[in-house]
């Protein structure tokens, strides 16, 4: 049984270039979660941190990138807005990986929450994380 104070957490980057989304965000899900470890407690938040870079050159299969939409609400009368996954790839990738990713982890509690902080999405090649010297992990061995 892991308990919060004896946690080493590490920090994982993942290059998401020529991935398909659903794979990548179960990946970095599992991670996040812990789940890949011998010490994983349900109850307790022993995932890794996860850099993903490249989040503009993942690839969306079939027809997702015309039919998949993305629905939120203003919570004004008539504020229901929409978003298709091709747009979302073009204009905001981070996002589009961040809410493929929120949806796999826990939602009942805090958990699921604190899990997510631990998330680090980025369009581009560069991030502000070289300090926590960060291991590449190569997912296209693991899928």
């Amino acid at each position: 049984m892991a308990k919060p104070g004896e946690i080493e957490r590490k920090w994982v980057v993942i290059d998401a270039t020529d991935i398909s989304l659903g794979r990548l965000a179960s990946t970095v899900a599992t991670i996040l979660r812990g789940k890949n470890k011998p010490t994983y407690t349900p109850n307790v938040d022993v995932g890794d941190h996860v850099i993903v870079i490249n989040a503009a050159k993942l690839k969306l299969t079939g027809r997702k990138a015309s039919d998949k939409i993305y629905y939120h609400h203003s919570q004004h009368p008539g504020g229901l807005k929409h978003e298709v996954a091709g747009d979302l790839l073009k204009n905001d990738p981070a996002r589009l990986v961040e809410y493929a990713v929120k949806k796999m982890l826990p939602t009942k509690n805090t958990l699921g929450h604190q899990q997510f902080l631990k998330l680090h999405v980025y369009a581009g090649e560069e991030h502000p994380h070289e300090a926590q010297k960060p291991e590449v992990l190569d997912i296209k061995n693991l899928i």
